[in-house]
């Protein structure tokens, strides 16, 4: 595990979430973050992907025992489907890291990761870790493990395969690894510069029961975390629901339980517990040096606490830091004063956020910042300085007077010095795991290095320092007060208008290229030169552009006799610099704004394409790029309303498809169902991409009866046999081969039929390792003098990526002989 020198030292996780940048400060939480004060004791859960954590059990950790409590995700979710929207891969990966980011601000957890990457569904630990770096990914689990320091460590999954999904049981072959590897000294020695090796007490799994799974057993050890919360006003199982529901990219909104609820655990590593899932470990202040006199000061301030005047516990808690800076135990010593200060702070009605004036900065710009400070109860706190990087503002030793409940506002600088790239995916990567400029990294669920002011207040003649990530603010007419991240961009992005480009003939394309500027001035963009391919022209020059300016620049790219696939790149030159980046955002209301800056490229393929007919309607499902990829190859697409399906003739339409998971999503097809079916005995040809076998919202898709199971190909380059070769599908208007299931991403297919009527042809065979060959990946049937398709195949990945075959098959598909 390399540990690089060129960034700065990272000692600790840092765990950030966003939402108001001050933490909250009511009187629920005050008391909650008394009784947490009390208590020295940690958990880690561990599993393998967003969702697989135990929310209600989390919640109960974090805010009953108040235990530090961690969730080590070893993925991002960066494989799985998206239900909101049609971001897959990297971009889905985001997605779901905010929405556990959402879903650990409810529950009271902490979020980590490794760097592994989801690279989709895999049957077996045996795939998962060969495509994994396992000791990488090990090394991060050992990195999380000595730094959480977690006294008891939980897995979701068993590593004998109960939970499916080979993520799974690698999480827990994983996990015993890494629980014996981070007490090992000689097991990643160079960590060891930072951090000290750690034995947790005990490694336990979390058995369940759900689906036709049930590893739970009555001679278990088990808890109830069905309790109720008074201070919070709820139970474990409500907090819960609210928690799992942030997932909204699954589509996990999730009921409110209450009430008993046992959950279960069966020991892996260490001694059983007996009575509690910490037992054996001292969870109290006992457990620290001097911890005696600090749990009694303790008491007696928790116990004068006076709702109605926070403000009186102040000088109580300050007196009790004195006490537990001189812990010994740097551990426990770090993280408690963290907790005090916080519940100083909230005690005091201090708030202090901070706020770039402007919402995106290119690299090397001024960024104008206002800090705002407020003492709410009393003018007893003074301010003592305000700084950002290297720039301060300093208010002498005593420091100033903040009038009691008036706003004051400070104005400081900073300096845009680093381009905000999600870490994870600043360098290229393999399929399996992700590339980090320093092993360090690891862990963090975003950028440990994001912009922070430091605010220094002398609190009780004590000086008290804390930190807020600076945040852009503003008020929206329909959601009010919200905060965003800021956005720091080169001068200028280029981005490519598609990821991949078709060439099936010697016809030139156009590649256009938005420029979006980020600062005033000039450049020039070129596309750097592809072998076997012209460029015109060979440079475009631009000038006089202002900050927020978006226009097009239009290149002509023409294959040559010699082209191979090759890779267009955009490259920005602005005052001697060069930068070759894009610029990708993502917006939902339910996650901060997520701005990345992907590759400026584009892929050429030259392909052997032959098509046949032009209009295509096209039914949206849950998010896919299959319209944008036909629409390379020439065809109109047209996306079809409920209103032109009930009443307009669809025979106009060469073909029609449906997105995937169309018939999960999309309520309304069961109305629309028997014009579709009509279309079909019309002469009509429907093709319909994969659905789940879950929720489906008719009792059958096609003219005659099959199921959607849940069985899939998982290797993608699982042998593929043909069984008809003689079908117009695989002749018309291209000749389908061997070598056209070449080069397939991530998977063959998912979610194949089973118990098919006899008026199908099935066209393939496939099947993953040790399995039997599966016949359900694509079938079709004449219906009247109509054809239905229905496809399994994951052409909605291969679509995107440029996969020639896939593209001369989804093309015969979408091509019935006259």
């Amino acid at each position: 595990m390399k540990i690089s020198k060129l960034l700065p030292l990272l000692l600790l996780l840092v765990h950030v979430s966003f939402a108001q940048t001050a933490p909250p400060a009511d009187i629920a939480t005050i008391k909650q973050d008394f009784k947490k004060l009390s208590v020295l004791g940690s958990v880690l859960y561990v599993a393998a992907h967003p969702d697989d954590e135990n929310t209600r059990l989390l919640a109960y950790l974090a805010q009953e025992k108040g235990y530090r409590t961690g969730y080590l995700a070893l993925t991002r979710g960066d494989g799985g489907q998206n239900l909101i929207g049609n971001e897959q891969a990297e971009l889905l990966g985001l997605i779901r890291t905010q929405e556990l980011l959402a879903a650990r601000r409810v529950d009271g957890a902490e979020q980590f990761f490794t760097r592994a990457n989801d690279f989709g569904f895999s049957k077996g630990p045996e795939e998962t870790l060969k495509i994994w770096d396992r000791d990488k990914i090990l090394g991060d689990m050992v990195w999380v493990i000595r730094q959480f320091k977690p006294d008891v460590m939980i897995c979701r999954f068993p590593t004998t395969g109960e939970g499916g999904h080979g993520h799974h049981t690698s999480s827990a072959i994983l996990a015993q690894e890494a629980f014996a590897a981070a007490a090992d000294p000689k097991r990643y020695p160079e960590q060891l510069k930072y951090v000290q090796p750690w034995q947790a007490k005990r490694l336990l799994w979390n058995t369940f029961n759900f689906g036709s799974a049930n590893t739970t057993s009555d001679s278990q050890f088990k808890i109830d975390v069905g309790v109720y919360n008074p201070i919070l006003g709820k139970g474990y199982g409500e907090i819960a629901a609210e928690s799992r529901s942030n997932h909204k990219s699954q589509g996990f909104g999730s009921a409110r339980q209450r009430g008993r609820a046992l959950e279960y655990f069966k020991t892996l590593l260490g001694d059983a517990p007996q009575n509690e899932l910490l037992d054996g470990v001292t969870t109290n202040w006992r457990r620290v040096k001097g911890g005696e006199d600090i749990a009694a000061n303790l008491t007696a301030v928790t116990r004068d606490f006076d709702a109605n005047s926070p403000e009186k516990s102040v000088q109580a808690l300050v007196q009790l830091r004195s006490k537990i800076e001189k812990v010994p135990d740097a551990y426990w010593r770090t993280q408690k004063i963290k907790q005090l200060d916080d519940l100083i702070a909230a005690c005091a009605g201090l708030w202090f956020e901070s706020y770039a004036t402007e919402a995106s900065y290119a690299l090397g710009d001024s960024i104008s910042i206002r800090a705002h400070v407020l003492d709410r109860y009393n003018d007893q706190v003074k301010l003592k300085g305000i700084s950002i990087q290297k720039q301060a503002l300093i208010f002498g030793n005593a420091g100033i007077t903040i009038p009691a409940n008036q706003l004051q506002e400070k104005l400081i600088k900073a300096y845009a010095a680093t381009v905000t790239q999600p870490y994870w995916l600043s360098q290229p990567h393999g399929i399996g795991t992700y590339t980090l400029n320093d092993d360090r990294l690891a862990g963090n669920p975003e950028n440990p290095d994001v912009l922070k002011v430091t605010y220094e207040f002398i609190i009780d003649g004590k000086p008290i320092s804390f930190e807020r990530r600076l945040a852009y603010k503003y008020v929206d007419p329909v959601r009010g007060e919200v905060y965003q991240p800021i956005e720091i961009a080169p001068p200028f992005t280029a981005t490519i208008e598609n990821k991949v480009y078709v060439y099936s003939n010697t016809q030139p394309q156009h590649l256009q290229v938005k420029l979006k500027s980020f600062t005033n001035g000039g450049g020039s963009i070129s596309i750097k030169p592809v072998a076997g391919w012209q460029v015109s022209p060979a440079v475009i020059n631009f000038s006089n552009k202002h900050k927020g300016d978006e226009w097009t620049e239009n290149f002509t790219i023409t294959s040559t006799a010699s082209a191979k696939n090759g890779i267009a790149q955009a490259l920005v030159t602005a005052n001697g610099q060069a930068f070759s980046m894009g610029l990708q955002r993502i917006r939902y209301e339910h996650i901060p704004n997520i701005t990345l800056f992907p590759p400026a490229q584009a892929k050429l393929v030259n392909l052997d394409l032959k098509t046949a007919g032009k209009r295509i309607g096209y039914i949206a499902g849950a998010g896919d790029f299959i319209p944008e990829a036909l629409r390379q190859v020439g065809y109109d697409v047209h996306f079809l309303t409920e209103g032109e399906i009930m009443n307009t003739d669809l025979s106009y339409y060469d073909a029609i498809v449906t997105g995937v998971r169309a018939y999960n999503v999309d309520t309304r097809l069961a109305f629309e169902q028997p014009k579709l079916m009509e279309y079909v005995k019309n002469g009509g040809n429907l093709v319909v991409q994969y659905n789940n076998f879950a929720g489906l919202v008719v009792p059958q898709i096609g003219p005659y009866p099959f199921n959607v199971v849940n069985q899939r190909v998982t290797d993608e380059f699982a042998k593929v046999t043909v069984t008809d070769p003689q079908s117009a599908l695989l002749n018309y208007p291209n000749k389908i081969t061997q070598a056209d299931f070449d080069g397939w991403v991530q998977e063959r297919g998912l979610y194949f039929v089973s118990n098919i009527a006899p008026e199908y042809k099935t066209l393939f065979e496939m099947n993953d390792v040790g399995e039997n060959p599966n016949k359900g990946s694509l079938i079709t049937a004449d219906y009247g003098k109509g054809r239905f398709v229905y496809t399994s195949l994951a052409f909605f990945r291969q679509l995107p990526a440029g996969v020639p075959g896939a593209y001369r098959l989804f093309v015969n598909l979408l091509s019935k002989p006259k």
